[in-house]
């Protein structure tokens, strides 16, 4: 490598050093900077590091946008709900005012005084028949009244608990909305961080020779490894079938938040060949590594699903051997490689 790409190489390494070591968390304020590559191989080695900080990134940002997915599924439920206990407080107070003038009327006559029981029907009335007339009229109209009375008091308790109900909505809608404006601002901020990291990524990859770019790739399948025979071997099931869609795609790209068919991450690619089996599973590494069963380090299997690091911002499908299938990080395709090549975190059984 010449001095000038070396030196182009560097800069770009620093630039993007600086700025995922700020958003992962690395050096705090006032520690030493990183020193700077005097090497191609410290500068290979950089831009390894800026790739997996990188990765972080995108798994971080991935985590972000689900959350808000979820939030945004709580908002519209919640509106939902409002809007339809907003249509059960106007049916309400609809039946609430189909009584309101009965009992006006019957308000009014009792705040004049009006008199209609059975003792003033037999002051009032002249013979016997109209006695008898008066008492069944004042019966009925009793009756009626009270009924309506007794409908008009279900209408108001109707309403009013009606109205309670569409005030507890209300405030669940606006919870959820303040909600999912708070994830929205976290995942611009987090898509904001991880474009500028893949930028400076990008920068310092095109700054390698051909011949430290293909120190980097290095070769897809480990030395002694027999892909056909391996997929021979594999007993039928999800994990090994999904290790077995897995391992066609060898080769294809990793490119930060894909998910297929010919380019991915490394959860995207676990979520792609699960898919092929019937297997809907999460789509992060960390919301991965809540899925399925838990399996002992010592106990996996072909087609268990491996995941790394303490946060848990990476993962592949065990291939046996010690080896996994995953896709690694920018600039190096899809392939197999040892789990021992990454600080392990814990094993599930898809």
């Amino acid at each position: 490598m010449d001095r000038f790409v070396l030196n182009r190489l560097v800069r770009g390494v620093v630039v993007a050093g600086v700025v995922a070591t700020a958003v992962c968390g690395g050096s705090p304020a006032g520690a030493d900077p990183e020193p700077l590559p005097t090497t191609a191989s410290d500068a290979v080695q950089q831009m390894i590091d800026m790739s997996r900080q990188s990765e972080q990134l995108n798994e971080q940002a991935l985590g972000a946008q689900a959350d808000l997915e979820a939030k945004l599924g709580v908002q519209h439920d919640a509106e939902d709900k409002l809007a339809a206990a907003t249509g059960v407080v106007d049916r309400a107070r609809d039946e609430v005012r189909k009584y309101q003038p009965v009992v006006d009327r019957t308000a009014i006559a009792a705040y004049q005084g009006a008199r209609t029981n059975r003792l003033f029907a037999v002051l009032v009335s002249d013979s016997p028949q109209q006695l008898l007339d008066q008492m069944s009229t004042l019966d009925v109209l009793s009756e009626q009244t009270a009924d309506q009375l007794k409908l008009y008091k279900q209408a108001t308790d109707a309403a009013t608990s009606a109205e309670s109900v569409a005030r507890a909505a209300a405030d669940a809608a606006r919870s959820a909305a303040d909600q999912a404006d708070a994830v929205r601002a976290d995942v611009q901020r987090k898509q904001a961080e991880l474009s500028d990291s893949t930028a400076k990524v990008v920068e310092a990859w095109s700054g390698l020779s051909a011949t430290d770019r293909s120190a980097l790739v290095g070769s897809p399948f480990p030395p002694g490894f027999d892909r056909d025979s391996l997929l021979q071997g594999l007993v039928p099931g999800s994990g090994t079938s999904a290790l077995a869609a897995g391992l066609t795609r060898v080769g294809d790209p990793y490119v930060w938040g894909a998910t297929g068919p010919d380019q991915f991450d490394c959860s995207g690619l676990v979520q792609w060949a699960f898919k092929q089996v019937g297997k809907d599973v999460p789509r992060t590494s960390e919301a991965q590594s809540t899925y399925g069963t838990p399996v002992a380090k010592e106990d996996m299997q072909a087609g268990d699903v491996v995941f790394f690091y303490s946060e848990v911002s990476h993962v592949g499908i065990y291939a046996g051997n010690g080896l996994m299938l995953h896709a690694s990080t920018f600039g190096v395709p899809v392939g197999v490689a040892p789990v021992s090549s990454t600080p392990f975190h814990s094993a599930r059984r898809f």
